[in-house]
C-alpha cells in the first residue's frame, strides 16, 4: 500500500520546518494571538522554507513535483508550531495549487510563477460561504455565463488577507459544478468588508468578501476543474493542520501531567490523567494514518475523495478531543494565558470550517 519511513529529502524538510516550527512560530506565537498581528518577518522566513516551491514543477518556476504526503508531513509540523502562522505561509498555497491541478497548461504558465518568485505575497483562495449549511457540492456564489464573460454573484468568508490580496481565486457554482475563477481584487463589485473578529486565529487577518455582479472574462475561470481532486487536496490540508495541533497539545500535556505533582506524585500516575493520555496518543495516531492514506491516494492519482473527507471530519474531532483534554490536564492552569492549551483549543475550534484557506 504505502511506506511509513519518510524518504531522505522528506526527512530533511521535516527537520526544516519543525526547526521553524519550534523557534520561530511558537516563539512569537503568545504575543501574535494578544496582538492580533503575525510580524511579516515571520511569514517570510517560513516562505522561504520553500515548501510550496517544492512541490511545483520546474516549468512553472519550482524546483519539484507535487507531493501530498510531503505537504502534508509539512503542514503537520507548521501547525505544531502555531496553527495561525502555518495557515499564513500556506496561503498562497491554496492559490497556486488549485491552478496546478485546475488550470490549463497555458494558465499554470501564467498565473503560477508570480506566487511563488521571490518573496511571500498574499496569494489567496475565497472558498468559505458565511452559511450554517455551507458545503462546497451547494455553493451559493454562482456564476452565470453573460456575453462571453461570467458574472459572480456571492459571499464568502474567512478569506486571508483578503484586504491586500495580490491574487484571488474564488470559488463558485456554474451550472451546479464547483468552478475557480481569478478575479481582480479591485474589480467593479468586489466588496472586502471588516476584517472578522474569530474564536481562534486572532492573529490572521480574514475578511468577508461579497462578489455582486462581478464581470471576469472568459479566460477567468480554470479550465480544468476537478472538483473531488481539488476538494480532496483541501481537506487533506487542513486534516494534517488538524493532527499537528493535536500533536502540540498531547505533548504539552503530557510533560506537565509528567512534571506537576498532587498528593506526592505526577499527576500522570493518576489512573484518570494516564487513562486521557493513551487515548488521545491512540486517537492522533489513527487520525494521522488516515491522512496519509489520503494524500498517497491523491499522489498514486486514485479516488481520494472518500479518504479525505473521511480523513478530515476525523481528525477534526481528535483535535477538539485532545485539546479539551489539554486543558482538563492542566486544570486551572489550562485555562489562563499562560499556557498555550486553552489558545490551542481556540484554534482547534475552526479546522472543520476552515476548508480552502490551505492546500497539500
Amino acid at each position: 500500500m504505502f511506506g511509513f519511513e519518510p524518504t531522505e529529502e522528506q526527512k530533511m524538510l521535516i527537520e526544516a520546518v519543525h526547526r521553524y516550527a519550534e523557534n520561530d512560530l511558537r516563539a512569537a506565537a503568545h504575543e501574535a494571538d494578544e496582538s492580533g498581528d503575525l510580524p511579516p518577518a515571520l511569514i517570510e522566513k517560513g516562505w522561504e522554507l520553500g515548501v510550496l516551491q517544492a512541490s511545483v514543477p520546474e516549468v512553472y518556476g519550482g524546483f519539484g513535483e507535487r507531493s501530498a504526503v510531503t505537504g502534508a508531513l509539512a503542514a503537520e509540523e507548521l501547525a505544531w508550531g502555531d496553527l495561525t502562522g502555518a495557515l499564513a505561509v500556506m496561503a498562497p498555497g491554496a492559490y497556486a495549487l488549485s491552478v496546478l491541478l485546475a488550470g490549463s497548461k497555458d494558465q499554470r504558465s501564467e498565473l503560477i510563477p508570480p506566487v511563488i518568485e521571490s518573496d511571500w505575497k498574499p496569494f489567496v483562495a475565497a472558498f468559505t460561504e458565511p452559511d450554517y449549511d455551507f458545503h462546497a457540492g451547494d455553493m451559493r456564489t454562482t456564476a452565470v455565463a453573460s456575453n462571453g464573460d461570467y458574472l459572480l454573484t456571492g459571499r464568502k468568508a474567512i478569506v486571508p488577507f483578503a484586504e491586500g490580496a495580490v491574487g484571488l481565486l474564488t470559488f463558485a457554482s456554474l451550472d451546479g459544478m464547483m468552478e475557480a475563477f481569478t478575479v481582480p481584487k479591485d474589480a467593479d463589485g468586489v466588496v472586502i468588508g471588516e476584517r472578522e473578529k474569530l474564536l481562534g486565529i486572532q492573529a490572521l487577518p480574514t475578511y468577508p468578501v461579497a462578489f455582486e455582479k462581478v464581470r471576469v472574462p472568459a479566460g477567468a475561470k480554470l479550465d480544468e476543474m476537478d472538483a473531488s481532486k481539488v476538494l480532496a487536496s483541501f481537506n487533506v490540508a487542513m486534516g494534517a493542520l488538524a493532527i499537528g495541533l493535536s500533536r502540540a497539545a498531547y505533548e504539552y500535556s503530557l510533560d506537565y501531567a509528567k512534571e506537576r505533582e498532587a498528593f506526592g506524585a505526577p499527576i500522570a500516575q493518576k489512573q484518570a490523567i494516564a487513562f486521557m493520555l493513551a487515548e488521545m496518543a491512540t486517537e492522533i495516531d489513527g487520525a494521522r494514518l488516515m491522512v496519509w492514506e489520503a494524500a498517497w491516494k491523491l499522489d498514486q492519482g486514485k479516488d481520494a475523495f472518500n479518504s479525505a473527507y473521511l480523513a478530515l471530519s476525523n481528525a477534526a474531532d481528535t483535535v477538539m478531543m485532545v485539546t479539551d483534554r489539554a486543558v482538563q490536564i492542566l486544570g486551572g492552569h489550562g485555562y489562563i494565558r499562560e499556557h498555550p492549551v486553552e489558545r490551542w483549543m481556540r484554534n482547534a475550534r475552526g479546522l472543520a470550517t476552515f476548508a480552502g484557506m490551505a492546500m497539500v
